[in-house]
């Protein structure tokens, strides 16, 4: 965006042309949210974490017991702003959304038996003090080693392709598959072609099939609770510092308990160490 300017020989339009850019984008002025809202925002992503089967009805009603004046056209809004919807079976699951090609779930009935073999995306919600912004992490299935991760202001598909490309810089080889939800991020034709050029298979979650992606969901847990909202960031920048202090000490240093007590990292970088084998599936 900063290389735009309406000032130089070509116009907007080709400038946005050139660069890759839509000219909504560049014109595009945010409406911040007000400091109440954004103190609701968060008390959401507190109650979607710890119920994360409560609609917007539910939610309305454990928000109205703590004092709060809500109604459910406002928090609903607000979940859509948030990106987070109830998790529960939905009528017409096998049906795809139009205009996107939906691809099958293709990890079921395989076992995961070693490092690059799957891995898993997901984007969640992160509250600052004085705004919020998106978080996106690529991990590996099985050592559960957060490979690459990116923040975004905006819901854009090219955060989460940026965070892609670099977690393949990252990894020892590409997976097998890439399994995602069905997030229009993920289904965007951006994101699916940086998926299919490396070679690996995409494979996306039913509709209401949270339990598909457990594994990043439990990450957003755990840095939630040990992180975002012990510090209450104040900008970007700083949230951006203590998201990639969090996610090196979680690689390096933190013991896993579904790992025998061994670092994602320990387990990634060596996996002959902890009984790794090859896909039978494959």
């Amino acid at each position: 965006m900063k290389l735009i300017a309406p000032t130089r020989r070509l116009s907007v339009r080709r400038q946005c042309e050139l660069l890759g850019v839509h000219r909504s984008s560049y014109y595009y002025e945010p409406c911040p949210e007000s400091l109440e809202n954004l103190a609701l925002m968060r008390r959401l992503d507190e109650l979607h974490l710890a119920h994360p089967a409560y609609g917007r009805p539910r939610l309305t009603a454990l928000l109205q017991r703590e004092g709060l004046t809500v109604n459910q056209k406002r928090v609903g809004r607000l979940m859509r702003v948030m990106d987070i919807e109830a998790i529960y079976p939905k009528p017409g699951t096998s049906q795809t959304q139009p205009g996107h090609e939906i691809y099958p779930y293709l990890l079921r009935g395989k076992a995961v038996t070693g490092p690059d073999q799957a891995w898993c995306a997901d984007i969640t919600y992160i509250p600052m003090r004085h705004g919020f912004m998106y978080l996106m992490a690529v991990m590996d299935w099985w050592s559960r080693f957060v490979l690459a991760w990116e923040l975004s202001n905006t819901l854009e598909a090219a955060f989460c392709v940026q965070a892609w490309q670099l977690a393949l810089a990252r990894g020892n080889q590409p997976p097998l598959i890439a399994n995602t939800d069905q997030g229009a991020q993920f289904t965007s034709v951006e994101y699916v072609a940086a998926v299919e050029q490396a070679g690996v298979q995409v494979s996306m979650d039913g509709r209401g099939r949270w339990m598909d992606n457990r594994f990043i969901e439990r990450l957003w847990r755990s840095l939630k609770y040990e992180d975002i909202y012990l510090r209450g960031y104040e900008h970007g920048l700083e949230l951006r510092r203590g998201v990639g202090k969090w996610f090196g000490d979680y690689n390096e240093n933190r013991p896993h308990q579904a790992l025998g007590y061994a670092t994602p990292a320990e387990v990634y970088r060596a996996p002959e160490s902890h009984g790794a084998k090859p896909a039978s599936w494959a």
